[in-house]
């Protein structure tokens, strides 16, 4: 890959190194104001290379960019020594999420990594941020955007300000972490990744369930083909933050159940977690989708969410998301031959069927991988590209976008990925 000077992906003079860098360490995960104004529409530039959909299915794999190069020994050891004393410098773009500190801290915690700004169109997030973290607030993207030693952005706005606000940090070639979804329209999710390959920045979406430990175990169950045919998954996910406790209407901010700014509600939000690792499962292809919403707080969103999917194998996928009860995080799988739980009430994988004895047993659960946002740093270091995240990122989108035209119908939708 070619390296210069400079750190971070950003280029001056240029040798054609091999360099090693540090790993960031896994860091603990990010599960889960008035709206942004809207941002000037910019257009990004024509990518060398048009993004393709992937065909995502339950045995998806996508090759991993790879870097072939050769040892220069001399200007080897200056960049090493550049990237140990000189981590990236980052800055987060918005305090509308409730996990922009999360992102802030994580920041400050990874090693190869340094917070040294927050930016936010409005004062009354952004300031009480860059104060909590002790880094300067800005309101000047521009100015921001325009500084020569900063590396990369984390975007943590209202979902409607994605696109443009990707697409102006693509342009200024500082590389992106983003919080989910990508964008609320799959055009405009390629249109961010065409900017970002164009411009050369590495671009992460946070998916954080991918990299855990219980996924893993239940994909290699899955592969193992001990289940037998596949016939239905389900996984729900939902939280408290919408219930009224101690005089306030919860702990979610009213501005999760605007509808320019958030596009939706909890399946929008919450939801995308169930949804990646469901077509991580079942298969990013099925052919209908139907939601049914409700609104259980009375604040204008769905907060109770359910969504089927359909396959034309036959399998059927439920999709569960909400803002008004406490429930444990729970994965199920059957097929013809044997079934799956996993629940984080108590951390364990069940399974049962034939291959496993005709009893229910255990499986252990192995420690997770990489979060995300060490991910990304790797990415910026190593000059790769996150192709599956990516890929996922693409089709999270596509199906949330499905399920709220469903949900808005009132009926079962026919599904496509083209």
């Amino acid at each position: 890959m070619l390296l210069g000077t400079s750190v971070g992906g950003r280029l001056l003079a240029s040798a054609r190194v091999c360099v090693f860098t540090r790993s960031g360490r896994a860091l603990g995960p990010v599960e889960d104001g008035p709206p942004q104004r809207p941002l000037e529409r910019v257009d990004p530039p024509p990518a060398r290379q048009p993004y393709g959909k992937r065909n995502l299915n339950n045995r998806l794999l996508i090759a991993r960019s790879t870097t072939r190069c050769t040892v220069d020994r001399d200007v080897t050891a200056i960049l090493l020594e550049a990237k140990v004393s000189k981590p990236l410098k980052i800055a987060v773009l918005g305090f509308w999420h409730v996990h922009a500190g999360d992102y802030a801290r994580q920041t400050q915690e990874h090693p190869g990594t340094e917070l040294v700004a927050v930016w936010d169109d409005d004062p009354a997030l952004g300031q009480p941020g860059a104060d909590q973290f002790g880094v300067p607030f800005g309101d000047d993207l521009d100015a921001l955007l325009s500084r020569a030693d900063l590396d990369g952005v984390i975007i943590t706005t209202a979902t409607n300000a994605h696109r443009n606000l990707m697409i102006r940090a693509a342009n200024a070639g500082k590389h992106i972490f983003t919080e989910k979804l990508l964008a609320p329209k799959v055009t405009e999710a390629e249109e961010i990744i065409a900017a970002a390959d164009g411009n050369e920045v590495k671009l992460v979406v946070s998916l954080p369930r991918l990299s855990h430990g219980y996924t893993k175990a239940i994909r290699d169950v899955i592969d193992s083909g001990d289940l037998g045919k596949l016939t239905y998954g389900r996984v729900r996910l939902s939280h408290d933050g919408a219930v009224p406790r101690d005089g306030t209407k919860g702990w979610l901010p009213d501005r999760f159940f605007d509808q320019k700014a958030a596009i939706g509600g909890a399946l929008t939000d919450l939801g995308c977690h169930p949804v990646y690792l469901l077509q991580l499962f079942l298969g990013a292809d099925p052919d209908t989708v139907s939601a049914t919403y409700r609104s259980v707080s009375g604040r204008g969103l769905e907060d109770n969410a359910v969504v089927t999917v359909g396959y034309r194998d036959q399998k059927i996928g439920v999709i569960e998301a909400g803002f008004t009860s406490p429930n444990p995080f729970t994965i199920e799988i059957f097929g013809t031959e044997g079934s799956l739980t996993y629940t984080d009430a108590d951390y364990v994988l069940r399974v049962a069927g034939p291959a496993f004895g005709g009893e229910a047993r255990e499986l252990p659960v192995p420690e997770p991988g990489k979060e995300p946002f060490a991910q990304w740093v790797d990415h910026i270091t190593e000059g790769t590209r996150a192709d599956d995240n990516l890929a996922r990122a693409v089709e999270l989108t596509r199906l949330v976008q499905a399920a709220n035209q469903a949900a808005a119908k009132g009926r079962t939708i026919a599904y496509t990925t083209k």
